[in-house]
């Protein structure tokens, strides 16, 4: 039994959790702010803090907005690598073609076999630049006679029997004008004396026949090889008009 005059404890004392009922008097002393819980995504065992306006686009959906795409490995590679040109190979092929002779030990077929583009271009387009002295129009027709010629070539190869594809022939042609690049700055030194300069062309002009033939003309085609290797010095022999200008 208590005392008179002391006060009577609580039935029930709220904890800090629980709302409590206050006096309108005491109300205006309450300050206070509700703070949000922090939303955390489990991604791959991490927890990534997400912000607000992430959260309410993926509450309505809108999701797949916030992916990102891995990085693609193939979208990182070397230039050359993306445009297919192997520096190595080109080189292997140009010795080739200025080496025909089977006693070298080169395998030229991979010329043929393995045919590429830039190489050809490359060279087709350097033979154009050492024609343009004076002949600013013969860079046209080096390229037009390049694609038309090993067209001709290729259609008659397959009348011929031959199995063999334009591309091979596209470039074997192109990487057999290296023999006129070669003899190029040749005629410059001796083009006043013109049984020389003679001489010097024809060797060109047979040297790139060769090279080109040898790899083109088969043994599919037996006897009839020359009607092949004829069409192909004439072409050359054009080419060589072209830079010479005649």
């Amino acid at each position: 039994m208590q005392p008179p005059g002391a006060q009577q404890p609580p039935l029930y004392a709220p904890s800090s959790g629980d709302f409590t009922f206050v006096s309108s008097a005491d109300a205006e002393d309450l300050s206070g702010s509700i703070t949000t819980p922090d939303v955390k995504l489990n991604l791959g065992g991490e927890f990534i803090k997400e912000s607000t306006a992430t959260t309410f686009l993926r509450q309505r959906g809108y999701g797949w907005l916030l992916e990102v795409e891995d990085d693609d490995p193939e979208d990182n590679k070397p230039l050359l690598e993306e445009l297919d040109i192997d520096l190595k190979d080109i080189y292997y092929k140009i010795r080739c073609v200025l080496m025909p002779m089977p006693s070298l030990g080169f395998n030229r077929q991979v010329v043929r076999d393995n045919p590429d583009f830039w190489g050809p271009l490359a060279v087709v387009l350097f033979f154009s630049m050492i024609s343009l002295y004076g002949q600013f129009k013969v860079v046209s027709w080096i390229i037009t006679i390049w694609i038309f010629g090993s067209l001709t070539i290729f259609l008659l190869a397959r009348v011929l029997g031959g199995e063999v594809a334009y591309g091979q022939v596209l470039g074997v042609i192109g990487y057999s004008l290296l023999p006129l690049i070669v003899i190029a700055p040749v005629l410059l030194v001796v083009g006043s004396f013109e049984v020389v300069s003679t001489l010097i062309k024809l060797f060109g002009v047979f040297w790139a026949a060769y090279s080109a033939a040898s790899l083109l003309v088969g043994e599919e085609f037996k006897t009839k090889k020359p009607l092949l290797i004829y069409p192909i010095f004439l072409l050359y022999i054009y080419f060589l008009s072209l830079y010479t200008g005649v």
